[in-house]
């Protein structure tokens, strides 16, 4: 750990650009000195971590005492054995084999636990054999102790790129998103997002294995989870070709160093301090054979989680590349280049019916919107292929649409953009930023509330 501490500099600027020159005169503080220490305990990983267990434990609570109040016995079951955590609980009780049929308007749909990945289940059963707890209390633990990892990966993800400031509140906006009441659940997601972060992160500073090995459990964790391989190997593949035409010089002259302007891996921008790093983030700054080597065996790591457990339900349905697939067809899931999904706007739009698919729709919008700005901002090739990659899944599969939402909780990059929008409001008008952020939490507590203990809706 004390390796991936040395790259979140207290030294770099809080946003993207050149580090802030004090003000002559300004306040009696002319050097800045005494100012940085504060700004420093107020943007770290610590203060982030705090604010985000704050959030997180306050929208928890107010969830519970809603479902107390609604005269639910056991209102903490609804956090802990909903929806998909039960089957979850099924396979890390009695393994995988579970089949159930039932109609859903007047179609039947033979639906098998072999379409829910086996490391959460594996986690949950550790948690069991180690204490003396349920399968809820065991899921719930596992959850929990995911989204504090994930929340740490995404702040030394975004303190690395643009600084202190645009980590926390990072970190506070992933935190108060509408459907962040999906982290205090039984769910896959903060786990999925743990390995996302963390695995991001070990590609922006070069640690080339441990982004394989990261993306390969991301990749046993949820279908979706190819999306972090994907960006491992998008990152591999851009690294080995900028290395190649480095090297292109030195065979054909005899000189160059073939760095270029490359910058370092501590600092989050290069020369032209005013946007992010190039497409493939911050370099590392060897570029020897053991380097290559790292390179390819984390490459060649990165797919091996989803891959092998996608073979592996092939091989039990008799049916090696086809065979999970079906499965995922036998419960609706489908990639269909997105008619499912515009069916059904052009249904809702006619026939509305439930009141959490207006926000579902805006939700979505928005993620594309989002994506659009980070495009738009040249955020490094890492983040932009897993967020694009996770787009893709949730607007081009089929499926049940009011889950887009919980889908596209892993995809923090997305905040990016409104991050570092927040960091420079709260520079210039402090009391808006306040009024945007109480908003934000507000709407995430009464709507967390609302889909748990009163839409009862499948997340």
């Amino acid at each position: 750990m004390t390796e991936f501490h040395t790259l979140a500099r207290p030294d770099v600027p809080d946003a993207v650009g050149a580090p802030r020159l004090p003000r002559p005169g300004g306040r009696g503080r002319p050097d800045g000195g005494f100012r940085r220490p504060r700004a420093e305990s107020l943007t770290g990983a610590p203060a982030a971590l705090a604010l985000f267990l704050a959030v997180r434990l306050t929208g928890a609570l107010l969830v519970l005492a809603s479902a107390r109040s609604a005269g639910h016995a056991h209102p903490l079951a609804l956090l802990g054995r909903s929806w998909d955590s039960l089957w979850y609980f099924g396979i890390a009780a009695h393994g995988y084999g579970e089949i159930r049929a039932d109609h859903h308007h007047g179609e039947l749909f033979v639906r098998s636990d072999l379409a829910f990945f086996p490391l959460y289940p594996g986690l949950v059963r550790a948690v069991t054999a180690v204490l003396p707890v349920g399968w809820g209390a065991a899921g719930l633990l596992v959850s929990w102790a995911s989204a504090v990892l994930a929340a740490y990966g995404i702040h030394l993800v975004g303190r690395r790129l643009y600084g202190g400031a645009v980590a926390t509140v990072l970190v506070l906006l992933w935190a108060v998103l509408p459907h962040s009441v999906v982290l205090s659940m039984a769910y896959t997601e903060p786990l999925l997002t743990a390995f996302a972060a963390w695995a991001l992160y070990a590609v922006l500073s070069g640690r080339w294995v441990w982004a394989g090995v990261l993306a390969a459990g991301a990749g046993l964790a949820r279908p979706n989870g190819f999306a972090v391989a994907a960006a491992v190997l998008a990152a591999a593949g851009w690294e080995l070709r900028r290395r190649a035409r480095a090297r292109a010089p030195r065979t054909a002259h005899g000189t160059g160093t073939g760095t270029g302007t490359a910058h370092s891996p501590g600092t989050p921008d290069g020369p032209a301090a005013s946007r992010a790093p190039g497409p493939g983030g911050p370099r590392p700054a060897a570029d020897s054979g053991g380097s290559v080597h790292r390179l390819w065996t984390g490459a060649a790591l990165a797919p091996l989680g989803w891959c092998g457990y996608v073979l592996w339900v092939g091989v039990r349905q008799g049916d090696p590349l086809g065979g999970y697939f079906r499965v995922q067809d036998q419960w609706g899931s489908r990639f269909d280049l997105g008619r499912g999904s515009v069916e059904f706007v052009r249904h809702f739009m006619v026939h509305a019916t439930r009141s959490v698919h207006p926000l579902t729709v805006v939700i979505v919008v928005l993620a594309l919107l989002l994506f659009a700005l980070l495009l738009a901002d040249r955020a490094p090739l890492p983040l932009l292929v897993y967020c694009g990659v996770l787009l893709l899944v949730v607007l081009g599969g089929s499926g049940y649409f009011a889950s887009k939402p919980r889908f596209l909780l892993p995809a923090f990059p997305l905040l990016i953009p409104p991050a570092r929008a927040l960091v420079r409001t709260a520079r210039a008008r402090p009391w808006h930023a306040v009024l945007v952020v109480g908003a934000l939490t507000g709407l995430s507590f009464a709507y967390g509330a609302y889909l748990v203990v009163f839409a009862r809706a499948a997340l």
